[in-house]
């Protein structure tokens, strides 16, 4: 149902096509970098988050990690991540295909600056086995993103 979510809400934009699914499980930054072929810095890994009783999800480079102190800089709190269930009830996908494409009503897109250095990133499409390559402008037309931040750092 996640995968139908998202590539319905891609289809409103004329991208459902540009889906992969993959025989192979895509439900980590490394395995689905393997699956697509690409740099693992190009798959762009939505992270959920709850902010009080708001639910953010960023959508960051794969080879870059949240900092905290940025996160809570630019969007006024603690970073919390959800737990596999709290994700697919708030954001309405299951962990390893959280994207956001599809998401629940209410869920606030923000896309990190990490991103940025590429051309065109692969974020999930729903389900632990599929990604779509967009580009960045694409990928902000189609999350509806609030805004761009910085909130990551590299991977030390």
């Amino acid at each position: 149902m996640s995968f139908e979510k998202a590539r319905d809400h891609l289809a409103r934009f004329g991208l459902a096509d540009r889906i992969r699914e993959f025989e192979t499980s895509s439900a980590t930054v490394e395995l689905a970098a393997q699956a697509a072929g690409v740099e693992p810095g190009r798959i762009a890994k939505s992270i959920s988050f709850k902010l009080g009783e708001r639910t953010v999800l960023i959508v960051a480079a794969g080879d870059v990690k949240v900092d905290n102190a940025k996160y809570r800089e630019a969007l006024g709190g603690r970073a919390k991540m959800l737990t596999r269930e709290e994700a697919a009830e708030r954001i309405g996908h299951d962990v390893g295909g959280v994207c956001p494409f599809g998401v629940n009503p209410g869920v606030e897109v923000y896309l990190d600056q990490s991103l940025r250095r590429f051309e065109t990133v692969l974020p999930a499409a729903g389900s632990a086995n599929s990604c779509v390559e967009l580009t960045l402008e694409e990928l902000e037309r189609c999350a509806g993103a609030v805004r761009w931040v910085d909130v990551c750092r590299e991977r030390t």
